[in-house]
């Protein structure tokens, strides 16, 4: 009896390392105590058509973001018209699933209504005029969701890539000051949400010191950013990791939380000479730009697993200074990289693909968290 004792407390021994030493599933266990991990949902997804992505997005992740449908061009097409429906929906998930909940974006010169910048007659609205429009949306839109969702983007992609500010129709109209407001404004709205700044290509250093002014202008001024969101939409080839580290500890510097938002690392050539994520980037198709319709070549998808790998390496090491990391999509058909900048291409940029299954990359990036 006594040896059978002995075997048995062996066996739970065993098991008990066995467990212990096996690595996390899924996304939202490995990186759990570190940083929440996501991903971007769209319209067809919360409306509840793509039922396998819902279902992989509830077993992997713990964060959310709306990749479109809170946008104001599509939340406000009208002055003082809200439709507030897949937006509901988006909420519903996120609190049903218990999801870290972002909101995106609140102020971006693309994708806004035609009308939030002219009068009846088609001229530039005044000053007075489109500070009071930014402060109704963003109080009407963040009241709503108020204690509901836990951060926003307030600004989306306001420096251009040499570090100046954007001459949008924001900046032509209101000044610089049109920052300040919209985080004042977002603030008073919902003082328990965190505030954002969100942007691409921000581990050019042009542009990375042009945030970093930005930022400091408003700090001077009594705003507080919360967070600065990185886009990683990436490729092969760059940016190097040492320039986005560099952009982690400066954003840091700041006092700022830093989250790498967006991410998605294309195997696609870029067709043109300057690499952007500028949403209205065109290009013509040709054959050329497209050359894995028919699936990638073996070579090119290790790199894009070790890509991954090399990423999420760097994003464990500054664990300390990073609170989010969102996909922007969840499974490879999802993805905006297969119509942009070159319309019906066919792309790999994410870490699930066309059927729902985990790439390679997954189970060594579960290890390695697991192991910090």
């Amino acid at each position: 009896m006594r040896n059978l004792t002995l075997i048995l407390v062996l066996v739970v021994s065993v098991l008990g390392c066995s467990a212990e030493n096996q690595a996390p599933e899924t996304f939202k266990d490995a990186f759990e105590g570190k940083f929440v991990v996501g991903a971007a949902l769209n319209t067809y997804q919360i409306d509840g058509q793509d039922p396998k992505a819902l279902e992989l997005v509830k077993k992997q992740y713990n964060t959310i973001v709306a990749e479109n449908c809170m946008k104001s061009g599509l939340i406000q097409p009208q002055e003082g018209v809200f439709d507030f429906g897949d937006a509901d929906k988006f909420i519903e998930f996120g609190e049903e699933n218990n999801m870290h909940i972002v909101g995106h974006t609140l102020i971006w010169h693309s994708q806004a209504p035609r009308w939030f910048f002219v009068d009846e007659e088609g001229n530039d609205v005044s000053p007075e005029v489109l500070k009071e429009r930014m402060r109704t949306h963003i109080f009407t839109v963040m009241r709503r969701y108020k204690g509901r969702v836990h951060g926003w983007d307030v600004v989306n992609e306001a420096v251009e890539d040499n570090g100046e500010l954007r001459n949008s129709k924001f900046l032509q109209i209101l000044g610089d000051d049109y920052l300040r407001f919209a985080f004042e404004f977002a603030r008073e709205a919902d003082p328990s949400a965190e505030l954002y700044y969100n942007d691409y290509s921000l581990a050019n250093p042009s542009k990375r010191d042009g945030v970093v002014r930005m930022v400091k202008k408003l700090q001077s001024q009594g705003v507080k950013v919360d967070g600065i969101g990185m886009q990683g939409h990436y490729a092969l080839d760059g940016p190097t990791i040492e320039e986005i580290e560099n952009s982690i500890n400066a954003f840091s510097a700041l006092g700022a939380n830093v989250m790498i938002t967006e991410l998605d690392i294309t195997v696609l050539p870029w067709p043109g000479q300057s690499v952007t994520a500028e949403v209205s980037t065109s290009f013509e198709f040709q054959s050329e730009y497209n050359p894995f319709a028919d699936g990638m070549t073996d070579e090119a998808f290790a790199q894009l697993n070790q890509r991954y790998i090399d990423m999420f390496n760097l994003f464990l090491k500054h664990s300390d200074k990073i609170t989010r990391v969102t996909f922007w999509g969840v499974a490879d058909h999802h993805s905006w990289k297969n119509n942009w900048p070159v319309r019906g291409r066919t792309d790999y940029p994410l870490l699930f693909d066309r059927n729902y299954e985990a790439k390679p990359a997954v189970k060594k990036i579960l290890e390695n968290a697991a192991k910090k």
